[in-house]
């Protein structure tokens, strides 16, 4: 795969896995659902998405859903 050896493409995954790691780490010590689903998820699905753009759309959507299911109260 040449996403691989993309800067941008490490970049994105980079910094959408480590907000994923913070909120796992943060769901998993306050015992929050949606948090620590949203971290998994946000760790694992750059390995699997060759687009920076498509893992940062990715990332802007599970956020929005992760804030929409605190304001819902989960």
């Amino acid at each position: 795969m040449e996403s691989f050896s993309n800067p941008t493409w490490l970049f994105a995954g980079m910094l959408v896995s480590s907000i994923g790691f913070g909120l796992f780490m943060y769901g998993k010590k306050e015992a929050r659902i949606p948090h620590l689903v949203a971290g998994m998820v946000m760790m694992g699905y750059p390995g699997f998405v060759e687009s920076p753009a498509a893992i940062f759309g990715l990332g802007v959507a599970l956020g929005g859903g992760l804030w929409l299911a605190v304001r819902a109260g989960a």
